[in-house]
């Protein structure tokens, strides 16, 4: 008996490892080497490309493909139809494979539904990507970007409610009272009372 639930629909190749408690639905492929960890929810029409890594309790929405190269940490969301991409400029009829440019999502991070994340690029930790943003750079953690192209427009708290200034390099949540303070360019927590 295994330890993660696959859909009938859905294709996993010999050589993929898939971590206790995945769920994998509808019309999804998942190449090998792959690595998925556990607890992980992997929609409808998804497609997990050879050597990728995904961490723990991450949520993959329907139509996301995950491509050679992206590597995602514990806890992230990728939101229905998001895009990642690992060729800056493809051709169909020139073979880039090792022009392939690695892209890094970091525990906690957020992306919203349609949006882009050019090849290359690392989001950080809690960042929060909004719906139909295209991503060309770095997100910082906690970061709040989105538009086209995607700009820093605040901060967010790992419960995810957006930030407050509180005073000069101060930032409270409204919503959980965590306290974040900016230390050369840098959010960090700092706790309840801080």
């Amino acid at each position: 008996m295994s330890s993660f639930f696959v859909h009938e629909s859905s294709y996993v190749d010999d050589g993929a490892e898939i971590g206790e408690g995945t769920k994998i639905w509808h019309f999804s492929h998942i190449m090998a080497p792959s690595r998925i960890g556990k607890k992980c929810n992997i929609g409808q029409n998804v497609v997990i490309s050879p050597d990728c890594i995904i961490g723990n309790n991450v949520k993959i929405q329907n139509n996301v493909s995950v491509y050679t190269g992206v590597t995602i940490e514990d806890d992230v969301f990728l939101g229905p139809s998001m895009v990642f991409t690992n060729v800056f400029n493809p051709r169909s009829y020139v073979n880039r494979k090792h022009e392939f440019r690695p892209t890094l999502v970091k525990r906690g991070a957020s992306i919203g539904a349609n949006a882009t994340i050019i090849c290359g690029v690392t989001l950080g930790s809690y960042c929060f990507i909004g719906a139909g943003a295209v991503v060309t750079k770095d997100v910082p953690d906690y970061g709040l970007c989105y538009g086209n192209p995607a700009r820093l427009h605040g901060w967010m708290c790992q419960c995810g409610a957006q930030l407050k200034r509180l005073k000069e390099n101060r930032y409270f949540c409204p919503v959980c009272a965590d306290q974040y303070s900016m230390v050369e360019d840098r959010l960090i927590p700092c706790g309840k009372d801080a």
